[in-house]
């Protein structure tokens, strides 16, 4: 089991990954071909968040939120104690299969 610090170095390694993705390889995947789905494997999906092709040939794309990973680097640099604690143990129960905690005043 990760200890604490671990667990914040990953986290913010990935957050920071987030938020430098660059999203060339979703805009191209978008108007591949039937006979090119094999270069999917190449690509860097990262940025990718949901990934939608319709009947009618329409192709919804949602990215990740670049400016809401910044934001929780920035709270997680800025926070110590038991608030950085909270979110590393509620982040270690969902990625056990548990659910997230809600904060006060969530709905």
């Amino acid at each position: 089991m990760k200890n604490e610090r671990q667990w914040r170095d990953e986290v913010l390694r990935r957050l920071e990954r987030l938020a430098d993705q660059k999203a060339n390889d979703a805009v191209k995947l978008a108007f591949l071909r039937e006979e090119q789905t094999g270069e999917i494997d190449r690509m860097d999906l990262r940025a990718l968040a949901e990934f939608k092709r319709h009947g009618n040939g329409a192709v919804e794309i949602k990215l990740v939120d670049k400016v809401h990973a910044l934001e929780t680097l920035w709270e997680i640099a800025h926070k110590g104690g038991d608030g950085a604690e909270h979110f590393f143990r509620a982040l270690e129960n969902a990625a056990q299969g548990g659910e997230m905690p809600r904060e006060e005043g969530e709905g």
